[in-house]
């Protein structure tokens, strides 16, 4: 069975409202920012018998090809904040930010990951001077590598899973060294809730797109997002889940081969599963969900749903064909989308957003997955 009622879910949980400065002022700073699209896929919402299909396209995003730079940039901002002592001045540009960062001194940022996320860390280490390491699993392909590698960083690789990589770099924290993980363990809880906070950037530009489409029906009744360790879902709890907002039905999506959180659900806990996560998902390729944000994924979610490769595959290629590049991450949440509506669970009057993580984070795979001259398949 591919979805599955989330049995901790709690009818009528709420979150509280953010406090202190939006992330999103501190984003309209940084060099290049500019809202992701907000496509309206009328192909897509004909596939799933829907009223409207949004999606967010975050194929684009200061200079790189996914979501995570938003998380990263803002829990290192934050970071770097905390190790000042003090706000930075006033700045308006990046080499203002850049000259304040060197007064600390040398300092590297670290941290592991199945590619987007260490590729946005070692990028912003890159604009603001700084040194990055980065701890990659050992299944990680070689494009993905490259491109963490062409930011600067020191790229080295574990010979076991994501979570053994994550543990690996949490033992390279020292006085300077910075480990920036959108993971948690005990006793490190900070830096992970920063980057959801900073996932909040997204949301702010969703309500603001939709309010422009005056001619749109209303704003979503379900939203499916892809899930690794749940901190982009825990996002999207917080944005949907605030007090007095309208009802939303909010879809976990999750590989077959890596579905921690359905496994937390099931078990009650967080878990993590055995073996290695294989999936070509490979941003969602991971074994324990984050401990920050599972009391928002395991109380605010309302289903979760597991997809194959294939369905992967073919959600690529349904994207392709909207005019829309959507990696095998971030094409999940369509996947889960077909899946949902396959189960009966989607109405015609249903609105529908999803979040497109990622473009063609590799490149190659991209190309054998669809042909962009004919929208095929080449397997």
């Amino acid at each position: 069975m591919a979805v599955h009622a989330n049995p901790l879910h709690v009818p009528g949980f709420t979150v509280a409202p953010p406090e202190g400065e939006p992330p999103r002022a501190f984003h309209r700073r940084l060099p290049g920012y500019a809202s992701s699209p907000l496509h309206s896929a009328g192909s897509l919402a004909g596939v799933l018998g829907v009223e409207a299909v949004w999606v967010k396209d975050e194929s684009s995003r200061l200079g790189l090809p996914a979501f995570k730079i938003i998380g990263a940039s803002w829990a290192v901002y934050v970071c770097l904040e905390r190790r000042r002592g003090r706000p930075f001045d006033t700045w308006g540009t990046l080499d203002e930010l850049s000259s304040q960062v060197a007064e600390l001194g040398a300092l590297t940022l670290a941290t592991a990951t199945d590619g987007n996320h260490g590729r946005a860390v070692a990028h912003f280490a890159r604009l603001l001077g700084l040194a990055s390491r980065v701890r990659v699993p050992a299944n990680t392909v070689a494009a993905r590598k490259a491109s963490i590698a062409a930011e600067g960083a020191d790229v080295t690789v574990s010979d076991g899973t994501y979570d053994q990589a994550v543990a690996e770099v949490a033992a390279w924290a020292s006085e300077d060294t910075l480990v920036i993980s959108d993971t948690s363990w005990p006793g490190y809880e900070d830096v992970p809730n920063w980057i959801v906070d900073g996932y909040s950037t997204i949301f702010a530009e969703i309500d603001e797109q939709l309010d422009l489409q005056h001619d749109a029906p209303g704003g979503p009744t379900v939203v499916f997002v892809p899930v690794g360790v749940g901190a982009l879902a825990a996002a999207v709890v917080d944005r949907y889940r605030r007090a007095g907002a309208s009802a939303v039905r909010i879809v976990a999506v999750e590989p077959t081969s890596a579905a921690c959180v359905l496994a937390s659900l099931l078990a009650g806990h967080v878990l993590t599963i055995p073996g290695e996560q294989d999936s070509i998902m490979a941003g969602l390729n991971c074994g324990t969900p984050s401990p920050v944000a599972w009391p928002r994924v395991s109380a605010g979610t309302d289903h979760v749903v597991t997809v194959s490769d294939d369905d992967a595959r073919d959600a690529m290629r349904l994207l392709a064909s909207a005019g829309i590049v959507s990696g095998e991450s971030g094409a999940a949440a369509l996947a889960g989308a077909v899946q949902y509506a396959a189960a009966g669970l989607l109405r015609a009057d249903d609105r529908v957003l999803l979040l497109s993580t990622e473009g063609a984070t590799d490149p190659l795979a991209y190309r054998r997955i669809v042909d962009a001259r004919e929208g095929v398949a080449v397997r």
